[in-house]
Formats: C-alpha cells, structure tokens, sequence
C-alpha cells in the first residue's frame, strides 16, 4: 500500500482532528486514516479494554435498501435470515459470490420501511457492484449513501456511562446487536447501535458527516475517552477471533471452512452460493479456519507458513503478541483433521519451526464479555 499517494486518498469528516492529535497517518482501503495516535497502539488497546476509547470508523461503507421486496433481496444476496430480524435488530452475515466463496462480511440493521447493509471499506464499490447484479430481480431499490456517513465507535466497559451524558436514548434499553435512533451531543436522527468490534461493550454511532467533529470533540471532552487507532482495532478483534476481510476471510474461502457456518442459514430458501454450500456440507469441509497459542515468545505475522503433520497447510493469516494476554495469537487454515482444539502446530518464524497449539477462540474472556 505505500505506493498509494496521499493526494489520490480519501479522508473522513475527522482528519483535521486525527491530524491535530497527533496520529500517524497510514493508506487504508483508499483512505487516509489513523493507525495510532502518540499514545501508542498497547495504551490504546488497554484504554478499551479498561475504560473507553474511540474510534473514527467513518471508511466504512453503507448500503440503503428499500422497497417491497428489500428483506427479499438482502436475504437473496447475504447468507443470514434477513425474515428473521426485528425492526431495531442488527445482525451479522456474509455476502457470497456463485462459487460459495466470500465476497465480503457485513452487517444487516432493519428499520420499519428500508435496510442498511454495511460493509468493507475496501469492498465498497465491489460490493455494490455485485449485489447490484441480482437487483432487477426484486421490486427493491439500492443506494449506496457510504460518502453521506460518519462512523464512530466508543467501545469499552465505560462506553455507555460516557455515552448517557451526551444522548437522550435510554442506552440500557438496548439489547446487544440492537439498535435506535436518537440526538447525541445535540445532533439529531443519528443511528446508536450497540455492535462493535472489539469484544468490549460499546456502540457505533452513524450520523452526518457535517457533525463529525462535533460529535468527536463532545464524546472526547472529558478526558475519560481515548482516541483509538486500527492498530489497536486490530488486536482488539483477533484477541476475541474475529475475522477480518483480506486476512483470515476472502473470496478463496467458504463460510464454511472460514468457521462461520453459523451465518449460513441454509434452510430459510434460495441464495447467492447456496448449492455449493449445501454441496459442501454434504462432502464434508476440507480445511477449517482456527486459532493457535504457542508457548514460545515468538511473534506469529500475516503470512508466516503452518505446517500440520509436518505438512505445509497454509500461512498466518492474522497473528500478533496480545496486549491483554502477554502470549502470541494467530489464527490460520488447516486440514479439518487439524482443527480440533489441542492439535499440535507448527507456525515457520524467521526459518525456525516454532510449536503451537490449536485453541477455540476467543483467546481473551472476561466476565462482562456480553
């Protein structure tokens, strides 16, 4: 990515902001955007996990769906029971192409009259472009209102205490994975969602652009919120073993090998890859995605190769040395003989094979992980 020229690079609503803090600004999915700020990816990463920290998530792109047919058509192109979701109810699911394979994650939110899909940065236009294709075959119409969002995240034990002094919502009132709409810090209609993707509580806020800095300096005012960054964003997801899209997913893999079969609901009718996904079951899943410690200090990166059973059977697909934990972490894809938790690993480390172990995610479990 560093041949990407920063004049070429989108920016969020929140640049001059990240700039003013100090962070260092990196090329990501063809934005500009905050990987750490001075504080350092580990202090951040804490902050989450101990208090509160926020972060601008803005990239992130956003489909509206309406019409008669939306939860119809949204249902067709992603593997989840869009039927299935109450009004106020988000929930998570895969957008397949016709080899089964994955086009992207995403989220669903429905609301009373249309859907909001959202995706990748990095997938925006592909996404759209996709899903598009199997439109005329619903009485729904799709629009992608990804430049018209910001996107914040206050994520951590002390989000909704922070929260609850800027919004008139009753934050208890909203479930995990729900939903509503409401003024935060005097700006109206804006979207509080309890989701996230750290692991900690938290909500993601969706509003207008034109408010973002508003909206940022209000939540940050304190003092008991800090800024965060991708880096942390990122060991904060793996240490929980949640996938990230151009790592441990892609459109090489199925749901199913990607462990998210629990995303397939196969039986609510047609879909986009369902054949090949029932197909797969039927035959049995070759490889499967896990999670691995080692015992050793050895620091397991993207792309180093894993040997089972003294077998070359793929690479990291994401690794680092967590913050909370104090042990390496990775995940990767073995053959599904290999999957069961306690399988014995080898990840390559600088030309030494280092001995690692096959555990169940998440890696990091605390008692108010809801």
């Amino acid at each position: 990515m560093a041949s990407d020229s920063t004049a070429t690079l989108k920016r969020t609503a929140l640049h001059s902001i990240h700039t003013a803090l100090g962070a260092k600004l990196v090329p990501f999915a063809g934005f500009e955007m905050p990987v750490q700020y001075p504080t350092g990816i580990t202090a951040e990463h804490n902050a989450v996990r101990s208090g509160a920290g926020l972060f601008d998530v803005s990239h992130m792109g956003e489909f509206i769906v309406r019409g008669p047919q939306a939860v119809d058509f949204v249902s067709y192109v992603t593997t989840n029971d869009v039927a299935k979701l109450a009004v106020g109810q988000v929930h998570y699911s895969t957008i397949l192409n016709e080899r089964g394979t994955i086009e992207d994650d995403c989220l669903v939110y429905r609301f009373a009259d249309h859907l909001m899909i959202v995706v990748n940065a990095s997938n925006i236009r592909k996404d759209f472009d996709h899903i598009s294709k199997y439109l005329p075959r619903f009485d729904a119409t799709l629009e992608d209102v990804s430049d018209d969002v910001a996107l914040l995240a206050l994520q951590g034990p002390k989000a909704q205490q922070i929260l609850a002094r800027h919004t008139d919502v009753d934050l208890e009132s909203i479930g995990y994975y729900h939903f509503t709409v409401g003024t935060v810090a005097g700006v109206k209609d804006v979207i509080v969602s309890r989701t996230g993707y750290t692991g900690e509580d938290g909500f993601e806020l969706y509003f207008d652009p034109a408010r973002a800095e508003h909206v940022w300096r209000e939540l940050t005012a304190k003092g008991d919120v800090t800024p965060a960054g991708l880096g942390c964003r990122d060991s904060l997801r793996l240490e929980m073993g949640m996938a990230l899209y151009g790592n441990d997913i892609d459109d090489t893999v199925t749901p199913l090998e990607a462990n998210l079969q629990w995303l397939v609901k196969l039986a609510k009718g047609d879909f986009v890859g369902r054949e090949v996904l029932q197909a797969q079951k039927e035959r049995g899943v070759p490889k499967k995605l896990v999670g691995f410690t080692s015992g050793e200090r050895a620091f397991p990166r993207h792309g180093y190769p894993v040997f089972y059973e003294n077998a070359a059977s793929g690479v990291v697909t994401s690794g680092t040395m967590s913050p909370s934990l104090g042990t390496p972490i990775g995940m990767c894809y073995v053959p599904t003989a290999g999957a069961k938790e306690g399988s014995t690993l080898e990840v390559e480390i600088r030309g030494k094979r280092v001995p690692a172990t096959v555990v169940k995610p998440p890696f990091y479990k605390h008692a108010s992980h809801r």
